[in-house]
């Protein structure tokens, strides 16, 4: 029983940490596309914000000015996305798609020249990373039966990006819902004419929804090469982007049930993990490929199963143009 519980804990601890990126590029996803913007680009801009990162924090020996450097890419990339959706009322889906190939492209190459190291970044020291954080009384509280685990290995001992991730989905859920500008921001993603009529500019409105979007994107991506990892390795967002877009269609674009996919999400791919190495009766060991392949391949039947149901905002995708 307690050994069960023990193992219970330690995959829910996993759980948070897998999720961290998946939901900061959910609520992220949310912004966008709420405004009526498809953002297929979460991906191409995590995996940017991570690059970033990861040089600025290898060359400084700062976390922080790593993830400014992050973010900071990621913004540049949004307002990229922006200027070709908004501004020129371009494709959204291809500029999404054309600003991951770009990138994915572009790390790889920058990576070599730099680095020489196959696209890698050095390894950080533990002073140029967010390093996990002790809560108070932690340890003193390790050995009390039920609670202490909870409290000290659960809760405990994430670093400060995980914590950012977690308290942003109230944020978000309060902005997008108690807020003049959440108000507004449903209202353009549903009917950008009555927002126009009313002496609200749209592309405004949308540019800000995008850069939003940069910001959450680039802190998922600081959290994957200087949080979660100690460098940047070539593709190492590895689609979490796309699952992330997946867990909020999935979601229904609201801040907590996109939450509770993302939770999922990271509790499928946290027991595809610890499902490494085991040796099922009759079967033999779980191979590996089918480990890794798991979490996207349950992203897709449960996509199949629920996509019918999810009613996206009646504007995305669709270009504003301004009456004359």
């Amino acid at each position: 029983m307690e050994d069960a519980f023990v193992f219970t804990v330690l995959t829910m601890t996993a759980t948070m940490r897998v999720a961290t990126p998946l939901i900061l590029c959910a609520m992220a996803g949310l912004f966008s596309e709420r405004s009526g913007i498809i953002d297929i680009s979460l991906e191409g801009k995590m995996l940017g914000a991570a690059f970033a990162a990861a040089c600025f924090a290898a060359e400084t020996g700062s976390a922080w000015l790593g993830l400014a450097a992050g973010i900071g890419i990621a913004l540049c990339l949004a307002l990229l996305h922006g200027f070709a959706c908004i501004t020129h009322n371009g494709n959204q889906v291809v500029s999404g798609v054309a600003i991951n190939i770009l990138v994915s492209g572009l790390t790889v190459v920058l990576g070599i020249a730099w680095y020489h190291q196959g696209g890698q970044t050095p390894s950080l020291p533990a002073t140029a990373r967010f390093m996990p954080i002790t809560l108070p009384f932690a340890e003193s509280l390790a050995g009390v039966p039920f609670l202490g685990p909870l409290y000290s290995r659960m809760l405990s001992g994430h670093n400060l990006l995980v914590y950012v991730a977690f308290m942003a989905v109230p944020l978000v859920w309060w902005v997008v819902y108690r807020t003049r500008f959440g108000l507004r921001l449903r209202a353009v993603g549903e009917n950008p004419n009555a927002v126009d009529t009313a002496g609200i500019s749209v592309a405004w409105l949308r540019y800000r929804a995008v850069l939003i979007c940069g910001l959450l994107t680039g802190i998922a991506g600081t959290y994957l090469s200087i949080a979660q990892n100690a460098a940047f390795a070539r593709e190492m967002s590895a689609g979490q982007g796309y699952i992330a877009l997946a867990a909020m269609i999935f979601g229904k674009w609201r801040p907590w049930s996109a939450f509770g996919a993302c939770l999922m999400f990271g509790l499928l791919d946290a027991i595809a993990i610890r499902l490494q190495g085991v040796v099922l009766p009759g079967i033999g060991e779980v191979p590996v490929q089918l480990i890794q392949a798991l979490p996207y391949v349950l992203t897709v039947v449960l996509l199949a199963g629920f996509i019918g149901r999810a009613v996206a905002p009646k504007a995305i995708g669709v270009p504003y143009v301004k009456e004359r």
